[in-house]
């Protein structure tokens, strides 16, 4: 059985059977169905990746896309490095590293990108056999803590230099950093704090999380609030029983579905084994439901982070990836 092992925080795999047989809690679906829906969804990725490592819309040529596809792929627990999606996983690295600026460390154009870009080197480290992780990883983490350091409130927008900030691009930093923490890599205490402190401003009346103020909560952003305060360890406090309170009474998101889905899972595992399991079941039936027949799901950003997105929705019935762990 694949398995992580955690030693310092560093992911590394030990060899073994089928996915399938690594379910800790019970569902009610069955690990078979679920199973199948992940494998088709990966063998889409797999399928229409190009050889240059990218996915043909244009979001799935982003390092945010490209890295959540890694992430994706990485989540199955299939061994990274002789598996059945280690090419496509070689791929997806050699692409992300290649948009990476070597001397800042910044990949993309936006903090988004960077963000999703990190999380995917993060967990790639330690567990993809690739001297060119640790420094890559190294450098978009430095980059990450050198941005917040000149933003006045503590937080990140869309540009490494904004002085402005939003809880969307602040969470894709904060989940990033957390788990750079848990590939072993040294990231400021003070840099973990000044992000709580900015999402605290950000916190509204009714327990929720706006957008860039106090105002205007919705599931989305109150899913990433959940998730930053747990793996801050911070699941006592009156901060995080209001957000979690908010978040199940908020509904879904239709506008931006999978984006949606992609926190709230996280979310949901880390607050309540009770209430994952009860959003897992449903979340697994309207994944069945709307799965087309070549394995993907359709978004708002195409089909790459679509079926990215989607998949990690379902990635905590595996809990393979360190960002996974309770």
């Amino acid at each position: 059985m694949l398995l992580w092992c955690l030693g310092f925080g560093v992911g590394c795999f030990t060899p073994a059977a089928s996915a399938q047989q690594l379910f800790i809690e019970k569902s009610e679906a069955s690990t078979a169905v679920i199973d199948a829906m992940y494998v088709k969804g990966l063998r889409y990725l797999a399928k229409q990746q190009g050889e240059d490592g990218m996915w043909a819309d244009t979001y799935g040529r982003q390092p945010g896309v490209l890295g959540l596809c890694i992430v994706a792929m990485l989540a199955h627990g299939d061994d990274p490095n002789v598996g059945p999606y280690a090419l496509p996983i070689k791929r997806a690295l050699n692409a992300l590293l290649k948009l990476q600026n070597p001397e800042t460390g910044y990949m993309g154009n936006s903090m988004y990108n960077h963000g999703f870009g990190t999380l995917a080197l993060a967990e790639a480290y330690g567990a993809v056999d690739d001297a060119r992780l640790g420094p890559a990883l190294q450098r978009a983490i430095n980059l990450i803590i050198a941005s917040q350091a000149r933003n006045p409130l503590g937080g990140w927008r869309y540009s490494p230099d904004s002085s402005d900030a939003d809880t969307t691009v602040s969470g894709a930093q904060m989940v990033a950093m957390f788990a750079a923490r848990n590939a072993g890599l040294a990231v400021p205490e003070e840099a973990i704090q000044r992000g709580l402190k900015y999402f605290t401003s950000c916190r509204t009346p009714e327990g929720g999380y706006g957008y860039t103020s106090a105002s205007g909560p919705n599931a989305a952003r109150c899913a990433i609030g959940v998730l930053v305060l747990a793996l801050a360890k911070q699941k006592d406090s009156a901060e995080f029983k209001g957000a979690w309170q908010y978040l199940q009474n908020a509904g879904s998101e239709s506008h931006y579905q999978q984006y949606y889905l992609y926190y709230a899972a996280q979310a949901y595992f880390h607050a309540s084994p009770d209430g994952w399991r009860k959003w897992n079941g449903a979340n697994i039936k309207t994944l069945a439901a709307t799965q087309s027949q070549d394995g993907s799901w359709e978004g708002s950003f195409g089909p790459a982070f679509g079926t990215a997105a989607s998949l990690l929705s379902l990635a905590l019935n595996y809990r393979f990836l360190p960002i996974y762990e309770r």
